[in-house]
């Protein structure tokens, strides 16, 4: 989920995410980048980032379609149903916001409390941490409130020239989402993203005492100079991004298309290796990958093979002295493993291991020197580096500080530097920059001004045990000077589905909780990839059900210790997490007496069986395909949330879903609400002598945001 990275020798290149009124960068990690490729759903709690898709306007009449051997209805008779249907859901959307518009009154002090609050931790801890400036020879470039600037690396007075304002070029609703620089420097490719949209346009810059747009190219994924005036870069169109092109800005300027994936489950991004010799052309479905190579040397020359696609096999590609460096799930077991072969002959009969991770482990990435590799690894919820040297052979394991729990990677242009550059957070820490020398073999801690220091959270790990008997983790959180833990609020955090850790980033939201007494869980249940890729396997298509079964036995395990109880404890979730705290809220509703949903996919068997829909093809390695498995039909059906609503109590639930959203599309959210809605009101009806109480089912349409991907401003009022 989050945009890859990684820089140019002679280059700059680095990623950013809008995620702040000051438009601070934020860097993503490469290999997180292609394993959260373009999912339907695509969060993992909080806000997501990354992946662009066109938006458009939400048809509710495409969640049906018509069953096996039903007469189609005539052109005239379809049309009937498709105007009758738009009215429905107007009248349906219309409904929803007025509803949301008089229960949302009565909160407003409370808002107006909480918004001052989290204004006053951004600009505590956030606002003051400052933009990343990329060294480049004697240039320095960074960016700044939709802007980029370039000044001098010894000029000490604030001298700095603006080379793009996306204000001043027309794009004053888009944020920057990535810069590549050319190696002579002459040209620089920015992406652009509006908040409403999945969709990116790249603006081609031509630099210098006056730089110019050279070229503006739209629905642009991934980019990367090949050399100093030739571009590779791949399109997208509807949710799916499949072909590579090739663009020179030499006196003959011709633009040609150099690669096409005609497999609907792949997926196809561009990245430059660290010493820049090679562009990587990257094919990936959910567990499968090949990989071209560009020779930068010769860019016009075809793409080269490294290894033929082969069911089951992952792997990426680096580089270093006329070798590569594949890191791939290839051999037993099927764990992610460093290899290398010789550019010659890469395939991998050729492969020979270098480095084997432990098990249980997760390779979080992996970054690439002219003579070490670092690898950013999670094992038991710890964060720890193991640092290879090429030269000595050895590898050095260093463990970082407890309370760490996620890596957020800088840019390091240079891959001859002697110094490795990263930040550790959680989401009550925010990020504390780090630095790991080659020449002292040591970790510094780098301070930073005007941070304070969070000192009164502790943070516990703890290991539940599943119906199979399996341990699963959790992380908590809850301040240091709490007494009564089993009368505190509880706030538990599941997502669980495509390998992706739950988002344990920093949040001013997290903070504020803590703050104010409450309890955060985050539970690590399987079909996520906390553990490696057997966590994310284990949890995936026929093992759906054993997530539902580990969420339920975290929540158990922490009011068992004392930490809060059901009454007190609330569920979050977004996106495909949805799955799971939907299907906990059908099956154990007394466990948890509120759930906050974003964007969530709640009606995973409607979805699946729509293969017209852009991304249900590529989904079926993570779903299974209830099409052509009447078994996995079953399967499916359940434990899918929107399917197993019934007549009976259950917590109150909030959903935020956004009106431009194309992964969920708000059609099928309506439906969801309006189900659960007629479940909780007709179990009310029945037992009202008895006096239970109702839960509210609350439904927030925003018209700003698409798939959990919102600035700062909107992120701050939802």
């Amino acid at each position: 989920l989050c945009v890859g990275l990684r820089n140019l020798l002679q280059g700059l290149s680095f990623s950013v995410k809008y995620y702040s009124k000051h438009n601070h960068l934020r860097t993503v990690c490469l290999y997180g980048k292609i394993h959260q490729k373009c999912c339907i759903l695509e969060c993992s709690g909080g806000k997501c980032t990354h992946q662009t898709v066109p938006p458009g306007s939400i048809l509710p009449w495409r969640f049906f379609s018509c069953k096996e051997g039903t007469k189609i209805p005539s052109k005239r008779k379809q049309d009937a149903s498709i105007t009758t249907s738009e009215h429905l859901y107007k009248d349906l959307l219309k409904s929803e916001q007025e509803n949301w518009n008089d229960i949302s009154a009565g909160y407003k002090a409370m808002t107006k409390r909480i918004k001052e609050k989290l204004e006053e931790l951004h600009n505590k801890y956030t606002s003051n941490s400052g933009s990343p400036r990329i060294r480049f020879g004697e240039n320095v470039y960074f960016e700044e409130n939709g802007c980029i600037f370039l000044s001098k690396a010894d000029d000490d007075e604030g001298n700095v020239d603006i080379l793009f304002s996306t204000e001043d070029l027309g794009f004053s609703n888009a944020f920057i989402q990535r810069i590549r620089i050319s190696p002579d420097q002459r040209y620089m490719a920015v992406s652009l993203k509006s908040e409403n949209s999945e969709e990116a346009t790249c603006v081609i810059m031509k630099l210098g005492h006056f730089p110019a747009v050279e070229k503006v190219i739209p629905s642009v994924f991934s980019f990367e100079w090949a050399t100093n005036d030739v571009l590779y870069y791949t399109s997208q169109k509807n949710l799916k991004c499949q072909n590579v092109f090739m663009t020179n800005f030499t006196n003959q300027k011709h633009t040609e298309l150099v690669y096409t994936e005609q497999d609907a489950r792949f997926f196809v991004d561009i990245y430059c290796t660290k010493d820049r010799r090679f562009l990587t052309i990257n094919s990936n479905s959910k567990t499968t990958s090949e990989v071209w190579l560009v020779d930068c040397r010769h860019p016009f020359k075809l793409p080269a093979l490294v290894q033929a696609r082969t069911k089951g096999l992952i792997y990426h590609i680096e580089h270093r002295n006329d070798e590569l460096y594949i890191l791939t799930t290839y051999g037993e077991p099927a764990e992610y493993k460093l290899m290398k072969a010789p550019v010659a002959s890469s395939g991998m009969e050729n492969w020979q291991l270098v480095y084997a991770l432990e098990k249980k482990t997760k390779l979080v990435d992996l970054e690439m020197f002219s003579d070490h590799c670092i690898m950013f690894l999670k094992n038991a919820g710890h964060l720890y580096l193991d640092v290879m040297s090429f030269v000595s052979h050895s590898v050095q394991s260093i463990k970082l500080p407890t309370w760490a729990c996620e890596f957020e990677l800088e840019s390091h242009p240079e891959h001859t530097t002697s110094t490795c550059y990263f930040q550790l957070t959680s989401p009550v820490h925010p990020p504390k920059r780090f630095a790991y020398s080659f020449k002292e073999n040591n970790l510094i801690e780098q301070a930073v001004r005007e941070v304070p220091i969070i000192t009164n959270c502790h943070t516990t790990r703890l290991l539940a045990k599943s119906k199979d008997e399996t341990s699963v983790p959790i992380t908590v959180f809850h301040n240091t000077n709490s007494k009564e833990l089993h009368r505190k609020p509880l706030l538990v955090h599941v997502y669980g589905a495509y390998g992706i850790d739950l988002n344990m980033s920093f949040k001013e939201e997290k903070l504020m909780l803590i703050e104010e007494g409450w309890i955060l869980a985050y539970c690590h249940v399987r079909g996520g990839g906390e553990l490696g890729l057997s966590w994310h396997k284990d949890g995936c298509q026929h093992n759906k059900l054993k997530g539902l079964h580990d969420l339920k036995a975290c929540i158990t395990l922490l009011h068992e210790l004392g930490f809060s109880q059901p009454k007190y404890t609330a569920l979050a979730a977004a996106s495909a997490g949805g799955v799971l705290a939907g299907a906990l809220c059908n099956t154990d509703p007394e466990l948890v007496r509120a759930v906050v949903l974003q964007a969530p996919f709640v009606d995973v068997l409607n979805t699946m069986m729509k293969t017209h829909l852009p991304l249900t093809i590529e989904e079926q390695e993570e779903w299974g395909n209830p099409l052509a498995d009447e078994k996995c039909m079953k399967y499916i059906k359940s434990y899918c949330p929107y399917q197993n609503i019934k007549t009976q109590c259950y917590p109150s639930v909030f959903i935020t879903a956004y009106e431009n959203d194309q992964r969920i599309p708000l059609a099928g959210v309506l439906q969801y609400v309006q189900k659960l809605r007629k479940a909780v009101l007709d179990h009310a009806s029945k037992t009202r002598k008895k006096g239970n109480w109702i839960p509210n089912i609350i439904l927030d349409i925003q018209a700003n945001g698409s798939h959990c991907d919102s600035s700062w401003e909107d992120s701050l009022n939802e």
